[in-house]
Formats: structure tokens, sequence, C-alpha cells
């Protein structure tokens, strides 16, 4: 990496927005820099280019970094918030290595497949949507003009995505090898809301639905699912209610691979993985009152996604009927969102019909 200041912000800036937010969860006095330094034996000039991103979290050494998590935690910091630090410096990772390859091997979104809660931690850096586990976070009240996301400047995020397109264009060309890159470089793609960029993205995407014709699961499954999902964001929900019906329904390899892939992305498979073959493997372990938990509120704030959702849920109470005994706050939710689907006109057919599956699953096991 070179040694700019705009590479070294890059580099940090997300994680060291993330790391003043869990400061400022902690109680007084040690929520400000100065009272923080204090109490972990620093310089206040550490603490700042922490926060600042000018002294990236990732560049320190892993047990002086598990030592400060530790410590923060015991100070009063929010513990879901400061579970979200990963995250924050894997989304570093993949603007920084965008925007300066030089040197680079391989890049980070070859090398292992990234989370929901990565894919956001990005999208808030270019285009300042909030992350969605931290949508309901109160407003801390703070003196004088501050940054209410780690936003990128306005020409290295049109560097960013200007280099993302190419790099998923080369990847296209890479055979089974630049799946995964392509996969995930042209979702985030879809992140860019210029007009041009769209149009680019639009085109890309549109060129793949002989994937989205598919029937069934494929070894390009996971790639047609993203590309449909994408397609959503820019406005064209047809494709991912098409997929559904056609390469998901009724196939039991691809009903397991979307609940795997909906497991990882929600953070219900806790282990990282290399590539997207986990998704086809039935004995993957992974949470299911996490990844129920997931879905609802997907459910319940997702409108673009609901086919999906519905399925998704479907999918997994007929697999696991036992979980609204399990969690019945959640499956009381999910009810009271079940039946306004249910009493509208917003959804398919299909939709319709594994809702009122869901609806009948919930009476019969919520007693």
């Amino acid at each position: 990496m070179k040694g700019t200041a705009r590479q070294r912000t890059a580099m940090g800036g997300i994680a060291g927005f993330m790391l003043r937010m869990i400061r400022e969860s902690v109680p007084q006095p040690r929520n400000t820099q100065a009272g923080l330094a204090e109490a972990l034996g620093v310089d206040l000039a550490t603490v700042q280019g922490w926060e600042s991103g000018r002294r990236p979290l990732a560049n320190m050494k892993a047990g002086a970094f598990l030592d400060l998590r530790r410590r923060l935690l015991a100070f009063g910091g929010e513990p879901a918030v400061l579970g979200l630090l990963d995250a924050a410096m894997d989304a570093d990772r993949v603007i920084a290595s965008t925007l300066d390859p030089d040197g680079l091997h391989r890049h980070p979104l070859a090398d292992w497949v990234h989370t929901r809660d990565t894919a956001h931690m990005i999208a808030w850096a270019v285009n300042g949507t909030t992350p969605t586990s931290l949508a309901h976070r109160p407003t801390t009240a703070r003196r004088g003009p501050v940054p209410p996301a780690p936003l990128l400047s306005q020409q290295d995020r049109g560097n960013f995505f200007s280099r993302l397109r190419h790099l998923a264009e080369a990847a296209a060309y890479a055979g089974e090898h630049g799946l995964l890159l392509h996969r995930q470089a042209l979702y985030l793609s879809s992140y860019d809301r210029s007009r041009e960029a769209t149009s680019w993205t639009a085109h890309a995407l549109h060129a793949r639905r002989d994937l989205l014709a598919a029937h069934g699961w494929s070894p390009h499954w996971a790639a047609a699912r993203s590309t449909a999902s994408a397609l959503v964001r820019l406005g064209d929900p047809q494709p991912l209610v098409d997929f559904i019906e056609k390469a998901m329904a009724d196939d039991d390899a691809a009903e397991v691979a979307n609940l795997n892939y909906w497991a990882y992305w929600l953070g219900a498979i806790r282990e990282s993985q290399a590539n997207d073959g986990f998704m086809r493997n039935s004995s993957t372990d992974w949470e299911p009152i996490r990844l129920m938990r997931g879905l609802v509120i997907g459910l319940d704030q997702a409108p673009g996604f609901v086919d999906l959702y519905a399925h998704s849920v479907w999918a997994l109470l007929t697999v696991q009927p036992w979980l609204p005994l399990a969690a019945p706050q959640l499956a009381d939710r999910l009810a009271q969102r079940t039946q306004r689907l249910l009493d509208g006109d917003q959804i398919s057919t299909r939709s319709r019909r594994e809702l009122g599956v869901v609806h009948y699953v919930l009476r019969e096991n919520r007693s």
C-alpha cells in the first residue's frame, strides 16, 4: 500500500469510524478520545489515528487488537457494535485493495465469501446507507461538525466503482477461477447510484440471463441468485421471482443451497468460507434461530425482496417446524407480518401459497 493519506484513510476508515461509535457507547469518562486513551494507557494521537483510519486497526498485532476489543467490552462498549469490527476491517480491505491493487496477488473478493455485514459496511462507505445492524441505534450528541458515515471522497468512490467494474469484466474471462470474484464484484457494483454506472451494471447483469434461465442447481447457481438480487436493487424484481420459480422451488439441492446462502449471509454460519461450494453441503451447521430471526427481519424490512424472504421462511419452517416453539416472540412477529402480507396484494401467487403454509405451521406450533 502506498503511503499517501488518502490510501491510509481508505485502508482503515470504516473500522476507525466503528471504533468511534464503540467509544461513544462507553460510559463517561472513557467515552472521549482523551478518556479512552488514558484508560488504555496510550497517547491521544494513537486513538485519534485509529479513529481517523490513519493508523488502521488491521495493522495492529493480533494480541494487541484482541486486548483492545476485550478492554472496550469491559469498559461498557456496546457488544453488538464491537461484533461488527471484523466486517468493518474486511470492508476496509476490499476498498483499499480495489483502490490500490499494486503488488496484490489475489483480490480479497476472490479469497473468501463475504457476508451481509461486510457488504453493508462497503455500501456505508460508498453511498452513505447506514447498515441494517446499526440503523436503529440512537444518535449520539457530538460537539462540532462530525460526518454521519465513513464516506469515501467523491474521487475515491468514483475510482472504487470504476476499478470494481474492471475487476468484474476481467474475472468474467477467468473461467471457474474467476467465479467468486466476478459474482461479488458485480454485486457490489450495483451499489453505484450514478446513471452511467447503473446502466453498465444493468447491462452486465442482464447479460447473465442465461444463468437465471437454468433450472435447479448448477455450479453457477450462487452467481444467478446474486445476479437476480442485484437486479432488484436496480428496480427490476421480475428476474428474482423467475429465479425462485425456476432455479429454487421443488429442487432439493437448490433449497439447501438457499438456506446455506442465507445462513452465511446473515451470520448463522460463523466460519469463513473460501468459495461457494459450502452451499451444497446438506450437513452444514448453522444456528436455526439466528437464521429465522434474520429472515423475519428481512421479511419485515426489505419489501423489494419479499418473495425471496417468504420462500426462504417457508423452506426453513418446512425442515425446522419446531422453531416457533423455540422462539415464541419471533414467531409472533412473523405471524403478524405474514397476516399483513396475506391481507395485501404485494406478493406473488407462490408467496401467497407458501405464507399460507407458514401461517398454519405457526398456529400449530405456538401452543
